[in-house]
């Protein structure tokens, strides 16, 4: 199969992270095994998940690494938050990254920890303070593991103070911090519509050499004016749409398809990640 041009690679030396993939569950693993070696491009894991995890999920993670390129994703680095930066994480995060051969990782804009885990992701405040401040951690979590790293715009719904319009605070963030973008489709339709502004505006104010790669997932429809990013359902028809201006925007990032529950057979999650490869097949083909 011949995949988009683009691939992104964030480590000299390592596999590079291109065409779909998908994100790596232990309720999946089992199916994960069994797969064909062109059913994906590529599995995105959670290091928090992994690290010092041994025995069959262990054995079952090395298998999987050693066949497809992995990227990762954090979810506990709480880049946002008031509490220092978790460095002995930062320390197994990049052993972790090292061992297993990972060209790009990416974490969350915002914060989950303040004395203590929050297990949420909680939106920042949108002000020049605070891009300063994620900045700086940014910053210091790229030194600590020795590799540019990109940020994802997270879904929320209690929207705290907002000097700055959201899309004006993360391309503030971008700058400052010299980092890159993991756009997350999903996230980006649900609060368009939670928020009141326009998607394909927020598309076309983001910086395209930023973009490193995309998310898609599904959500809950409770109201015309109120979504809920759930992860737990097929890709919604509109983001579909969303992510086509996506392409058409930046050209054909690496895209992964986000499960996380409610798991059907994985012959319907290859169905969406071969839609995705059509869709990015399209998309370079297109004058």
């Amino acid at each position: 199969m011949n995949l988009p041009a683009f691939t992104a690679t964030r480590s000299a030396g390592y596999p590079s992270i291109r065409g779909a993939g998908l994100g790596l569950r232990r309720g999946l693993i089992a199916q994960l095994l069994t797969m064909d070696e062109d059913a994906l491009d590529f599995l995105e894991c959670a290091p928090d998940n992994w690290i010092g995890v041994g025995g069959r999920y262990g054995d079952a993670l090395a298998q999987l690494s050693a066949r497809f390129p992995l990227s990762c994703h954090g979810l506990s680095l709480s880049l946002g938050g008031p509490e220092p930066l978790d460095t002995a994480l930062l320390a197994q995060t990049r052993d972790f990254l090292d061992r297993h051969r990972v060209a790009l990782y990416s974490e969350h804009l915002s914060y989950c920890s303040d004395d203590g885990h929050l297990y949420d992701l909680m939106p920042i405040l949108f002000t020049d303070e605070a891009v300063r401040h994620v900045a700086r951690r940014i910053a210091q979590a790229q030194d600590a593991l020795g590799r540019r790293i990109a940020v994802e715009n997270v879904s929320y719904y209690a929207a705290p103070y907002q000097a700055l319009s959201e899309i004006d605070f993360i391309g503030a963030v971008l700058a400052e911090a010299d980092c890159d973008l993991l756009l997350d489709v999903n996230n980006l339709f649900v609060n368009a519509c939670n928020h009141g502004y326009d998607a394909a505006d927020f598309l076309a104010r983001l910086p395209a050499d930023r973009i490193a790669s995309l998310h898609i997932a599904g959500h809950f429809d409770q109201d015309t004016d109120l979504k809920v990013d759930t992860h737990g359902a097929p890709v919604k028809d509109d983001v579909w749409s969303l992510l086509a201006q996506a392409y058409a925007r930046f050209g054909v990032r690496p895209t992964l398809l986000e499960r996380d529950f409610n798991f059907p057979p994985l012959s319907e999650l290859l169905a969406e990640t071969a839609r995705i490869r059509s869709m990015q097949a399209a998309a370079e083909a297109a004058p």
